[in-house]
């Protein structure tokens, strides 16, 4: 097959019912185009039969190619390993969910072809979102905006974009293990633009994009990119300090007045209080040292557990010619 054109990228997670209906709408959308394409599509170790319907879809279209991961790793894990197996001039990263309508792809491609880099399709609306979700998603994107410094970021959040081949290439290059995927090619730069979608209900299931795992993007994305939690703690540490001095003064020049200060209830507020944010300085530097330690181990970013017939690309990346030597399968012994 000749190298496609465009490379549309899905991860999923328990997206068995979703799946045949993107394809369906995926052809539609790409097939009048006249153009070669090709489909990624990670299975994130699913419990489900999601890769099954995967390989079904993939016997009967060589256009479609499915990797099932040995873990569950989280969307930007998969996304990445997409990336990485991506031969396309474009890619499009495409949720599996149909929240994001794969006839966007045109206005895409037609920014893309008028020489931006990167599009970035940004929700006007979130149709079937709870107002925890929004708020959260709101919360996010304020932080990695005013706190972080990537003022270029969608105020509104943009999960759905397409980034030129140079900006894919580039984005291998990186090979940090906890990574916020739309952060890191928000602050790669090149030419990036946006247009606006309606972000729809989801069709089947329901997300398995949990608190704990929204959490620990944030996070993610914070320790990736500033040290402003580190410069916090120093700053409140030269605060306390310096309250402390005050105090301590305030007791010296009452002990020698001749009046004391006493009572043991301001002394416990005063310990539980320079405790307690002790205690919270050191869990955000524990972040920091943690992530470090991850990244020096250098362990696999992911495993493929399984795959379809691999497309060319996958030759270019050691890890994902690892199923045999790393899950011990005995078909490639």
């Amino acid at each position: 097959m000749s190298e496609p054109v465009i490379s549309v990228i899905t991860a999923a997670y328990k997206e068995a019912l979703n799946i045949p209906v993107l394809y369906q709408r995926l052809r539609q959308v790409l097939d009048p185009l006249a153009l070669t394409w090709e489909w990624i599509i990670v299975d994130d170790h699913s419990p489900d039969s999601t890769f099954d319907v995967i390989r079904n879809i993939a016997a009967g279209d060589s256009r479609v190619c499915g990797l099932r991961l040995s873990r569950n790793s989280g969307s930007h894990i998969a996304l990445t390993c997409g990336v990485n197996t991506a031969r396309g001039q474009c890619c499009v990263v495409l949720a599996a969910d149909l929240q994001d309508p794969p006839e966007t792809i045109g206005l895409l491609l037609e920014r893309w072809r008028a020489g931006a880099q990167v599009v970035w399709a940004v929700r006007s609306q979130r149709e079937g979102e709870s107002t925890s979700t929004i708020l959260f998603a709101q919360f996010y994107y304020w932080v990695m905006r005013n706190m972080v410094g990537l003022h270029q970021m969608p105020a509104t959040g943009a999960d759905f974009f397409l980034m030129d081949a140079k900006v894919a290439k580039a984005f291998r290059e990186f090979q940090e293990t906890n990574i916020s995927m739309l952060a890191l090619i928000t602050w790669m730069g090149f030419r990036q633009e946006q247009i606006q979608y309606v972000k729809q209900a989801r069709l089947h299931g329901s997300s398995g994009w949990s608190l704990r795992k929204k959490l620990k993007l944030v996070v993610d994305s914070v320790t990736s990119f500033s040290y402003a939690p580190i410069r916090l703690m120093s700053i409140g540490g030269i605060f306390l300090a310096f309250m402390g001095f005050l105090y301590a003064g305030f007791v010296v020049v009452h002990a020698f007045s001749g009046q004391p200060v006493s009572g043991w209830s301001s002394l416990m507020v005063l310990v539980l209080l320079v405790g307690g944010f002790q205690i919270l300085l050191m869990g955000v530097l524990g972040e920091y040292i943690w992530r470090t330690l991850d990244e020096t181990r250098r362990r696999p970013r992911f495993l493929i557990e399984d795959a379809t017939a691999p497309p060319p690309a996958m030759e270019r990346t050691p890890s994902l010619l690892s199923r045999g030597t790393a899950t011990g399968d005995p078909r490639d012994r």
